[in-house]
């Protein structure tokens, strides 16, 4: 029999960046965390402060979501977060009042559960002269023919399902629906989605990271570390949408309405600079560096991530309809409502419907006078006619080789206009000589 205390003493560990590994006597899936934020009095009520939950027996109160978290989310998104926040607290709740649980106690399986389901495909990426770049999830050694068929936008889907993997969060049912996306798409599958990383603005970035601080002072308070609150994916925040223009005509124009922002927004400057050092996981990027999907582009788009030896494909959700602009590098991203956003913050994974993708074959060249934006309309209004709402939309064709990453960026960035969830364009030598135009390693590359 295993003591619940002990459960809740490894699992509490998860929460704090620089966990050590749990006793040899139950070794719980660093995934199993989902609760990673709910598992001990003072962590849990730390956690679920700012969001009206906190009790002291872990009884479930309904989320309290502010006017602009509940404009920027649907109904079904706010329903989908609170069901998660009250499988989380009941899961805590049976870790606090349970003494003690058999083998054949459901909690057993899930804390005693060592070996990813898809082990056997991790395959190492060996580099020419000798070591390697890292391991990865390797679909074509599943072997199965339904995934030579998917599109390459189903496939950064399919490979986030496996990498995630715990059968808690995201199932072996779940990777099944993507990898029969052929007939599980039109029927409006539902399967959870973790992002690489989430990308922010000022304008909607600032109430994510008060959240955060108010977590934190409520550890303190409450006599924890503060330091354990941290995003449990990586976040980029840019600070862009605090500009006006003042002065214009002038020669010192640019300094001095630069000047006028940092004067003006002196104390939300202040905070997300604090945020910057203070927050493991979180890139603040600072003001006069460019609009948001201009550094997304050119500077923190990764095309592939590499954690601790894990190399993965990078997507990104952010709180603006244009993140969209990011998939003219090959990367997935859309943009989705701030409470969504916080919630991946959190570690939990986005549910969604398993989407249509719509493809588009480019041939031939742009005619001399003929520009990217006439591309772009006339591409948006074949769309529109097409009807692509809700679904991926993904470009191929040897009339991709033709275009610059400029132009392809240009089209991913109208994707709302159009109505896709994103227009994609996979990675190629255009993607990969923009990639060292912008500074990239030669490794990275």
């Amino acid at each position: 029999m295993y003591k619940a205390a002990t459960a809740r003493t490894l699992l509490l560990r998860s929460l704090s960046s620089s966990a050590s590994s749990a006793s040899a006597s139950i070794k719980p899936r660093v995934a199993v965390a989902s609760a990673r934020l709910a598992l001990s009095r003072p962590c849990a009520a730390a956690s679920w402060a700012g969001r009206g939950l906190a009790s002291s027996r872990y009884t479930l109160a309904r989320a309290q979501i502010g006017p602009a978290a509940a404009s920027s989310a649907s109904v079904p998104a706010v329903e989908r977060f609170q069901r998660s926040m009250a499988t989380q607290v009941d899961f805590a709740s049976v870790c606090l009042n349970t003494d003690s649980f058999t083998i054949n106690h459901p909690l057993f399986a899930l804390l005693t559960a060592t070996e990813h389901p898809f082990k056997t495909i991790l395959t190492n990426l060996p580099k020419p002269g000798g070591g390697e770049y890292g391991k990865f999830y390797s679909l074509p050694a599943l072997n199965d023919p339904r995934i030579d068929k998917l599109p390459y936008s189903i496939h950064i889907l399919l490979e986030s399902a496996i990498r995630n993997c715990d059968n808690f969060q995201v199932t072996t049912n779940d990777v099944e629906k993507i990898i029969d996306w052929e007939n599980t798409a039109p029927k409006l599958a539902e399967i959870p989605f973790k992002p690489a990383r989430v990308l922010l603005q000022d304008f909607t970035g600032v109430p994510a990271v008060v959240d955060l601080a108010a977590m934190r002072d409520a550890m303190a308070k409450l006599g924890s570390d503060a330091n354990k609150i941290n995003p449990l994916v990586p976040v980029d925040l840019v600070i862009d949408h605090s500009v006006q223009v003042d002065v214009a005509r002038s020669p010192n124009a640019l300094q001095s309405n630069m000047e006028l922002e940092f004067s003006r927004n002196n104390e939300r400057f202040g905070f997300l600079k604090w945020g910057s050092t203070a927050f493991q996981n979180m890139l603040v990027v600072p003001p006069g560096s460019g609009i948001v999907h201009q550094v997304n582009l050119e500077y923190l788009g990764r095309v592939v991530f590499n954690t601790d030896g894990m190399l993965y494909p990078d997507s990104v959700v952010g709180t603006d309809s244009h993140t969209t602009m990011i998939d003219g590098l090959g990367v997935a991203g859309w943009g989705v409502g701030g409470i969504e956003a916080e919630a991946t913050m959190l570690g939990q994974p986005m549910s969604m419907v398993l989407p249509g993708v719509v493809g588009f074959k480019l041939t031939g060249k742009l005619r001399s006078g003929v520009t990217a934006t006439d591309l772009v309309l006339t591409v948006t209004q074949m769309l529109r006619k097409h009807g692509v709402v809700g679904k991926f939309v993904e470009f191929y064709g040897e009339g991709m080789g033709k275009l610059s990453l400029a132009d392809r960026a240009t089209i991913a960035n109208m994707s709302p206009e159009y109505g896709a969830t994103m227009g994609f364009f996979p990675v190629d030598h255009v993607t990969l000589d923009y990639l060292k135009l912008t500074g990239r390693s030669d490794e990275t590359v």
